[in-house]
């Protein structure tokens, strides 16, 4: 057993405390899988650790999964760092393996090869990578089952996770000091129109083509905006990151790879290295070895060199690696060069997400599955009240929103009423939502992404998205007006012609 003397958990968040009673009050309710959201520097690794010692002060035994090298060490020294010691760790030649102790942090990759130790507890790291080494295990072992994540957006989660618990939002870590806000620098983007498609991505290949075209540029926009700040730069494919250091390198700035093909003993070494205050290390480049779990807080750039359409949650992850605070280096914010256009691709979902965080476990299968269409004319600007960049339907900073727009008004002595274009869509917002959750109720069977579908209406309407208390619980569907019903037709035959007008394009 760990000595309950050395333990020294710093004091929680008060996030982290209702989060572990309302883990606590699924547990009691029956609830043997749970996910966890919480956004990228939150501290899901401390609150783990509060779990776990919990569940060792109680004589049980508890492991942790994580999905790489990198974050079974970081873990390991955090654990150590607290006072969790002694542990074992579970992964091929490992020289801390020790099967007997009750803390267990292992590989997943080699639980998959190996038996799983004894766990009354099994906490899963990165949840949302769902690992068959992992996914089988969990429905037929005894043990209680905490996911972590801070992108649950990949298909299928529901059938693994009984429950999601929203541990807090980035705009309220933002407000708390915890995290960092974002300064986004629209540089040179790659060009990738006609580029190949695969399940509906670009192409590793065709992306690290287009990219490598604009290499000088990425180094140029560093220089003029990146304030030779501590970065973390994501490439298309391994030879696009290589091709980026070497100009990094030959232009003075001292930059290396981290990627697939990294020797282990060479990762540790350039992590260490970069965790410097003063490393003279400014640049990593990585395709997305570097886009989960890696906690390095002064990072204050990143340059995001890899395009996606869809892949909302690799953004996601990627962006969240420069969000932690770094009280010690004066850090109060962190630029994103973007050279792709995915800032503006994802602005929208984003700002959902950083503003109102993740209630269901199927909202991520709509925000990882979407194309997201190229929309010159919904580049974002800056916000009206702060004047921070960027500024979509809600400012990131300050919070500001504007009144509802685009046609959509208050009618006269009736200040709830929803009116769009003269006519009468619903009593108020509400009835609106009630309405949306009538029409997609008669599409859609599954709750989740009934539900879902009725707020993204709802958003396509109004210009935001509903409350996110507003559940399927609280807010009765209501019956359709023809108004409503003519609006969301509306919206349809402009969405086809869009797709029409880009499949043109395309061809």
């Amino acid at each position: 057993m760990p000595d309950d003397s050395r333990v020294c958990l710093p004091p929680p968040r008060p996030f982290q405390v209702s989060t572990h009673a309302a883990a606590r009050e699924a547990m009691r309710a029956g609830v043997r899988r749970l996910l966890i959201y919480s956004p990228t520097g939150s501290g899901k690794t401390v609150l783990a650790l509060y779990l776990i010692n919990e569940a060792l002060k109680k004589g049980n035994c508890a492991t942790f999964v994580a999905d790489r090298i990198t974050l079974i060490d970081q873990t390991s020294s955090t654990a150590y760092q607290h006072g969790l010691v002694p542990h074992g760790i579970i992964q091929a030649d490992h020289p801390m393996e020790d099967a007997s102790l009750p803390f267990q942090i292992a590989s997943a990759q080699t639980l998959g090869r190996r038996r799983w130790p004894r766990s009354d507890l099994i906490i899963i790291d990165e949840a949302h990578t769902q690992l068959r080494a992992w996914t089988e295990h969990i429905r037929r072992c005894g043990a209680c089952v905490i996911g972590l994540s801070a992108s649950p957006f990949s298909k299928g989660l529901g059938q693994h996770f009984e429950q999601c618990i929203n541990a807090v939002t980035m705009a309220e870590l933002v407000e708390q000091g915890i995290l960092v806000p974002m300064r986004v620098f629209m540089a040179r983007r790659i060009d990738m129109a006609g580029a190949a498609i695969a399940g509906g991505e670009w192409t590793m290949e065709a992306a690290g083509a287009r990219g490598s075209k604009i290499v000088g540029d990425v180094v140029a926009e560093w220089h003029k905006h990146g304030e030779r700040r501590k970065t973390i730069c994501f490439g298309s494919t391994i030879a696009h990151c290589h091709e980026l250091c070497r100009q990094f390198n030959e232009a003075g700035v001292l930059a290396a790879v981290y990627c697939q093909d990294t020797p282990d003993h060479e990762r540790r070494e350039l992590v260490s290295l970069f965790r410097g205050a003063d490393s003279p290390l400014r640049v990593l480049i990585s395709v997305e070895a570097l886009a989960k779990g890696f906690d390095v807080p002064d990072v204050g750039c990143i340059i995001d060199c890899r395009p996606l359409r869809k892949s909302f949650s690799t953004w996601v992850q990627m962006v969240g690696r420069g969000a932690r605070s770094s009280p010690s280096t004066g850090k109060r914010d962190f630029i994103l060069l973007d050279h792709t256009g995915n800032a503006s691709r994802f602005a929208d979902d984003f700002l959902a997400l950083y503003h109102e965080g993740v209630t269901s476990l199927d909202a991520g299968e709509l925000l990882d599955a979407t194309v997201r269409k190229e929309r010159k004319a919904h580049e974002p600007g800056n916000c009206p009240q702060c004047g921070f960049y960027p500024f979509g339907r809600r400012c990131m900073s300050c919070g500001f929103a504007p009144q509802i727009q685009s046609g959509i008004t208050h009618a006269p002595g009736v200040l709830e009423e929803v009116v769009f274009g003269g006519k009468k869509l619903a009593n108020d917002a509400r009835n609106l939502f009630g309405q949306l959750l009538s029409y997609a109720g008669a599409r859609q069977a599954d709750p989740h992404k009934l539900l879902w579908r009725a707020r993204y209406l709802y958003r396509d309407i109004m210009k935001t998205f509903p409350p996110t208390d507003w559940t399927l619980a609280n807010c009765p569907p209501a019956p359709l007006t023809a108004a409503t019903v003519g609006k969301i037709k509306s919206l349809q035959i402009a969405q086809a012609k869009g797709r029409a007008k880009g499949a043109a394009h395309a061809v």
